[in-house]
This record gives C-alpha cells, structure tokens and sequence, in this order.
C-alpha cells in the first residue's frame, strides 16, 4: 500500500510537471522574426523578409495588416506608439497617438450627457462627467498611418505599396475567424446605429460567420488610393521619399481627410480637416533606462510606459534571483513597486506638449532609492505618488466622480501587439491600438475612427485632463531591450494597464531567470489593479491582486496574509497576450507569443 501511495504521489508530480511545459516551443531563425496579433498580420511581416526588406519594412506591413484583418482589436484609424533600433545602434520613438480636436474642451464633456450609442448594454446612471468609450465622441486625429510612414520613411528600404500589398489583398477578401466574428455578433446592437458601420460589419443585413470570406471594399479602394497618389509622386520625382510623403499628404491634407472632416460634421462629431492638416509627427528620443546590463527603451511620458522603467529602478535594489520566481515575497515585492510606480503614473504623466513632467526626478535612481524605503511586508492599500521637487500630485483617485471599482464592461476593447527584429540588429517594436470594435466608419472610407479620447481625465489641473490639440496619456507601451549595446529583445502586448506589468514579468523571465523566449510569454503572471483605470470612469481597485490560476495555493493564502485582495483568473484570461523576440548573444533569432490568446509568432 505505501507503494502504490508513493507511485500515485510521483505519477501526479509527474503530471503537474508537464501541465506546466511551454504549450509551443520557441520559434528560431537567423534572418528575421515577427511577433504579432494574428497570422495574417505575422505572414505580411515574413513576405516583406523574403522580398528584401528590414524589420522595419516587416513591421510596417505588418501592423498595415493587423489594421485590416484585426478590427476586433484595432483598426485604421487607431493608433500605433512605435520604437525602432536602427543597425548603427540609435533608438527612435514614434508617438502614433493622434490629437484631440481642436474645437474640444474638457468643460464640454463635463457638461455632457452620454447617449445611447455610447453606453449601450450599461446603465449610463453615475457615468456623466467621463469622456464616452464609443462612438463618434471621442474620436482623435488617426495616429497610426502616419506613425508607420514616418517609420517607413526614415527606417524602411520598401516603398508603401509594397508594405501595403498584404494589407490590400485581406480588404479584398479575408477568411473571418472565430474572434473576429464574435466581436461582430457582441457589437450587433452598436452597428445597427451607425449605416456606414453595418454596411461594413453587417453585410447583407446578416451576421457574418467564421470561415465565411469577409470583404471590406471602401477600405480596400482608400489604400489604393493612397498607393495610387505614391505612384502618381514618384511618377514625377522619383524617390521612394517623395512617394511615402505624398501617401502622407494624400491621407492628412488630401481626399481623405475632407472625407472625414465631411462625416464628422455630417454626424455631430468634432474631428475636422483642419485636425487632421496639422497633425505631423517625425522621430524623437525615447525615454530610458538601465537595469543591470539591459537598456532599456520606453515611449514617452504620453504613454505609460516610463512607469515600466520607474519600476525597475524600484526592483534594482533587491535580489529578485534569491527570492525565486512566483514567491510570495517576489510577487509581493513586485507588485508593491508597481504600484508606487502607477501612482506616479497617475498623478503626473500626460502629453509633454501641454503639461511640465518632472521627466528626469521620475525616471532618477535617486528617486527610486527613496520610494524603494515605502514598500514594506504589508500590502499598500493606499495611493501613493511621490512628491517631485515643488510639483505637487494630483490624485484622481480621490475625485467624487471617480470612486466607483473598475468597470470591465466599460473598460477598453483590448489592442495588438507587433514586434520584429533582422539578422542585422534593426528592431521596430509596436503596440497598435484603437478603432477596435464597436468601431464608427468614416463615411465610404472603410476607415474605423478610434475611441482614445476616453483615455483623458476630466480632472481639472490634472497633467492628462482634457485639451483641444491635445494627446491623451495612453497605456500602448511598446519596449526594446538592449544589452551592452547590442540588440537582445523586442516585446510588447495587449492589456490596457497591465500591459507594463506584463512586459515587465517577461522580462524578468528571461533575463534573470532564464526562459526562452516562448516560456516566457506562457509563465504564470499576476497583475495588480491598485491603479487608476485608464478607460471606463477612472475608477480604482486598492490592493486587487490578480493571479494566474496556475499560482500555488500556498503563495495565494501567503499573500492574503500580507494584505493583498486576491482573487485568480484561468490562464486563457490574464489580462495580456505579449509576444518577444530576442537575439542572443550568436545572432541567432527566438521569437515567443502568447498561445492563449492567438498570438503568433514566424522566424527565417
């Protein structure tokens, strides 16, 4: 009997054992790898690799096809925060995150009741005085086309149509697959308000199925249009940079702006040409920062993620290796300094264009050393930025109008991710977001606006509160890595606020403990919402901490004991889907992808 006791005890250490093996195994190359939201978007990145091109080129066609084929998560008229690495070693930010119009102010949406379009399936009971999560309202300038031609043009070898070849050919006619088909069901009742937006989604009067083709024909004749004005550019100055800048001028101050500018107006909307002319974004500096040998490399403060690099300033201080992975007390750890890092976040960052940040105190090691002493053996229920020289931090938190939990029915609608690197170092690294579903279409267009304008606050004073002209503080938070120099990992995901919390957990995975690139991605996570939500009506969850289901019951109850709030979620719901491409030290590629929620990853 002791026998069959132990071998029952093996048998089943043995079974948890393989439950926990990567799902998939890493995917190599030597050439070029793509990480992305769908295999639609990771085959256009690989054809632009077998023509020729850079990972920047891969990039572009790649996050031109998410845009298409995608719409459940992200579509034309969203946005796409971008880092490349170029091969001479120098990393660029592209801030594809578009403006609010001119004409808006926050006293306007303060004023403003929410209609049925906006809030429907909720009770808009308590949501006045917050910017609406849908339609036609909190539509931005689109980010994200010009985003990827400011990239192609400075970083890519490839002329626009042939990056956006994939992208037509999936408007001309795409498989639709389970979770874009879902998406269509969920929205039917918000179609049915828009025609320009059924004609598109409902085709027919019908809900479209899965293995269906579906067929996005206005879509397909604006990108012919835009490759039509390259050809026309290039007809009679030649250059492949004439062709990408007329592509620009034909979107922005061309037919298609006016457009939209016409459908705006037509609708009660606020965008305008004029929003649209103004709108020009080029290179600039990212924001960076060290921990151990990694540089790392972040948007700017009108994202979030500085606050990845707050919290590894935080982290730096102790020895997370001795704590061993998933502890209760390297859980606890972590998640304490995000928290202090999110406050941060919460009270101080917004568009650097209309706000002093105190950038350089922020992101100082100094400053971290001194936050580092707040984190102690219990949980922190309390909101806690930091005090910057004279600057003095709101707390939205604390707003009457912002005390309700989070609300994930309100909550953003999710987003994509694409990450690629090539066999000579250039990483081109991108959070694609916005105009997911239910999404508005801009006339005969194809084009879905975004609903980003949900991301500001209506807190007067407030660094993030609500200006004509003005950028939304976002959560896209693309991120690359290098080491010594050299390149070494490119990753970004999906997941609102969590997506710093889970970019830096993988991080950590494969730089201190050691995984490949696809186990990584697969680990066990945890996500703290001891934060202020950056959509619905920024409200707050002090102390909720989420854990993968894979956690041991032994470090949950440890961390109850602490004062955490936890509660698990199955492995196939963690609040993010990341991907990472990494080079190791040989130049060789490894590309990993999230496999519970469809993401994919290709290596040559």
């Amino acid at each position: 009997m002791a026998l069959l006791l132990v071998a029952t005890a093996v048998w089943a250490q043995r079974r948890e054992r393989e439950s926990e093996r990567p799902v998939r195994h890493p995917v190599r190359g030597t050439r070029g790898a793509v990480g992305a939201g769908s295999e639609y978007a990771a085959e256009a990145g690989m054809r632009l690799f077998h023509q020729g091109g850079n990972a920047v080129d891969a990039g572009v066609a790649a996050t031109l096809a998410a845009a298409v084929a995608e719409f459940s998560h992200f579509g034309f008229g969203g946005e796409a925060p971008i880092l490349v690495r170029t091969a001479a070693g120098k990393v660029y930010a592209i801030a594809g995150v578009g403006t609010m119009p001119k004409s808006a102010t926050a006293e306007f949406f303060r004023n403003r009741r929410l209609l049925l379009g906006e809030v429907l399936r909720l009770d808009p009971g308590g949501l006045e005085n917050m910017v609406p999560a849908a339609g036609l309202m909190p539509a931005l300038v689109p980010g994200m086309v010009d985003a990827v031609l400011v990239a192609l043009r400075e970083f890519g070898t490839k002329s626009f149509a042939e990056v956006a070849a994939p992208a037509i050919e999936l408007a001309d006619g795409m498989v639709l697959d389970e979770t874009r088909a879902n998406s269509i069901r969920r929205s039917q009742e918000f179609l049915e308000l828009w025609p320009t937006s059924r004609r598109v989604f409902l085709p027919g009067g019908r809900l479209p199925q899965a293995g269906e083709i579906f067929r996005q024909p206005d879509l397909a004749r604006t990108l012919r249009a835009m490759v039509a004005a390259e050809k026309r550019a290039r007809g009679i100055r030649g250059t492949r940079v004439a062709g990408i800048e007329a592509v620009r001028d034909f979107f922005y101050r061309g037919e298609i702006a006016r457009r939209i500018d016409a459908f705006s107006r037509e609708n009660g909307g606020l965008l305008r040409y004029e929003d649209l002319a103004a709108f020009r974004l080029s290179p600039e500096a990212p924001v960076s920062g060290t921990f151990g040998a990694c540089e790392v490399f972040k948007p700017g403060f009108w994202s979030q993620g500085p606050a990845m690099i707050q919290a590894l300033n935080i982290l730096e201080g102790y020895d997370l290796k001795a704590m061993r992975w998933n502890s209760a007390d390297y859980i606890h750890t972590v998640v304490e300094a995000l928290k202090l890092a999110y406050a941060d976040r919460d009270a101080y960052y917004g568009d650097p264009k209309f706000a002093r940040i105190p950038a350089a105190e922020l992101l100082s090691k100094p400053y971290a050393e001194a936050r580092r002493k707040l984190i102690q053996g219990q949980a922190s229920l309390e909101f806690q930025p930091g005090v910057v020289g004279e600057a003095k931090p709101l707390h939205p938190a604390r707003e009457p109008t912002l005390r309700a939990r989070i609300d994930d029915e309100l909550a953003g609608r999710d987003t994509t991710c694409v990450d690629v690197v090539d066999r000579n170092g250039v990483m081109f690294s991108a959070t694609p977001s916005g105009a997911w579903m239910p999404s508005v279409i801009a006339g005969d267009t194809g084009i879905p606006l975004t609903q980003r304008a949900q991301s500001f606050l209506l807190v007067r004073g407030h660094p993030n509160e609500l200006a004509g002209g003005k950028r939304p503080r976002v959560t896209l938070s693309p991120t690359l890595v290098t080491r010594g120099g050299r390149p070494y990992l490119a990753l970004s995901t999906p997941g609102g606020d969590n997506q710093d919390q889970a970019l830096l957990q993988v991080f950590f995975n494969i730089e201190l403990f050691g995984m490949n690139a696809q186990a990584a991605v697969e680990a066990p996570r945890f996500q703290t919402r001891h934060l202020v939500s950056s959509f619905d009506n920024h409200a707050m969850n002090p102390g909720d901490l989420i854990l993968d289901e894979r956690i041991p019951q032994a470090v949950i109850q440890q961390l109850q004991q602490r004062g955490h709030k936890v509660s698990t979620r199955p492995r196939t719901a963690s609040g993010a889907a990341p991907v990472v491409v990494r080079m190791t030290a040989d130049g060789t590629l490894e590309a990993g992808a999230d496999p519970y929620y469809y993401r994919v990853a290709h290596g040559w």
